[in-house]
């Protein structure tokens, strides 16, 4: 278990710390085409999920977000402890990611955002993004799970774009960025309305899932160690 919940943070502060450093990075660098600036932050966030859930996912299925913590205990492949223990581990590296980020481009560590990110529009944005994240993992596990990596990272670059919040899709990576006052950041009051879109849309998931994918009649895909 111990294994598991440092996976976890190790994982939740690399993926943090290259969410929040790519940000400041393409900001810097854009020249003020914000365009530019979503498009570096998107390439450096999918590559690093993508190395993250290769590495990681043997050890705690690299989850690094509490709302997939939350759909895999509902579905009893997680105890209550070992996902109490997975979040924490989610939020406390994931912060601690997001203050060495600070750190490398010479900011405050301790700030808050003021990035306003509230409304009906930005709201479906992370439900919609939570829920096609989490139903690209059951659906890629029940079927080809050597592909998760591959699956999730390329959906996480996808919903930057469709999306109009551009996809946060995870509680403790919203709680973090509303620690950085910078390219990725949100206001901490507009902090709520994110989280429970995104666990709205992991429980429409969960749901939408079982209908899709737990027929025992559908062919699955063999597990393969990695």
């Amino acid at each position: 278990m111990r294994h598991a919940i440092a996976a976890e943070a190790v994982g939740s502060f690399l993926l943090f710390a290259t969410v929040v450093g790519s940000g400041i990075m393409a900001e810097s660098l854009a020249g003020g085409n914000v365009a530019v600036a979503l498009l570096g932050n998107t390439v450096a966030t999918g590559a690093m999920l993508y190395v993250l859930i290769t590495m990681l996912g043997p050890i705690s299925a690299a989850q690094f977000n509490p709302a997939v913590t939350l759909v895999f205990c509902l579905r009893s492949e997680l105890g209550t402890g070992q996902a109490i223990g997975h979040v924490a581990a989610q939020l406390i590296g994931g912060i601690a990611g997001v203050w060495a980020a600070h750190v490398m481009f010479d900011l405050d560590v301790l700030q808050f955002s003021t990035k306003v990110r509230t409304g009906s529009g930005q709201w479906a944005g992370e439900f919609i993004a939570t829920f096609g994240l989490l139903l690209t993992i059951l659906g890629t596990l029940r079927h080809q799970p050597a592909s998760v990596p591959a699956t999730v990272a390329l959906y996480i670059t996808s919903a930057y774009w469709f999306t109009s919040s551009t996809s946060f899709a995870n509680p403790a990576i919203t709680v973090a960025r509303a620690l950085s006052d910078t390219f990725a950041g949100i206001a901490p009051a507009n902090v709520p309305g994110f989280i429970a879109a995104q666990l709205a849309g992991a429980l429409a998931a969960l749901a939408t899932a079982k209908l899709l994918f737990d027929d025992p009649a559908l062919p699955q895909e063999p597990a393969r160690d990695a």
